[in-house]
């Protein structure tokens, strides 16, 4: 019964939008193995120069596909089997919109936790042009200390 729902649900998106979801399945896939396995300095090449912010003005074509990335990243990442948290996403997202040339800035973050002062607490996020694609909730509470565009 399930099943059938999310088939459903399948069927009624466009077939570009189910071609970014497969995309960005198969790339959570690869960022989550990166993460895990490989030296960070390796795993940095594919986010990109380590470098300022980059540009906020996209065309609105480039803006709409950013945003579908976003969605889709967010949405395939509610259906892996492992996890899929900020940083793999906002790596599969970074390396979609690379390859579409829509610039994008990933950006990692660090935070006090909330269980003691001498705890850290780390995020990512993905920003394109003026939206947050990927890991926007609470973003604004993390001191940034690395950005790759």
């Amino acid at each position: 019964m399930i099943f059938d729902s999310v088939l459903k649900k399948w069927y009624r998106r466009p077939r570009d939008e189910r071609f970014i979801f497969l995309e960005a399945f198969l790339l959570l896939a690869f960022a989550r193995l990166g993460v895990l396995f490989l030296p960070f300095k390796w795993f940095a090449f594919f986010l990109g120069a380590k470098s300022g912010h980059s540009a906020h003005n996209l065309s609105s074509y480039q803006f709409d596909v950013a945003r579908k990335i976003g969605r889709m990243t967010r949405t395939a990442a509610r259906y892996t089997p492992w996890e899929s948290v900020c940083l793999p996403q906002a790596v599969a997202a970074k390396i979609m919109l690379r390859r579409r040339r829509i610039p994008g800035t990933l950006y990692l973050g660090l935070a006090k936790g909330k269980y003691g002062e001498s705890a850290m607490e780390a995020h990512a996020w993905l920003r394109c042009g003026e939206a947050v694609l990927t890991g926007a909730p609470g973003h604004q509470r993390y001191t940034v200390v690395a950005m790759f565009s």
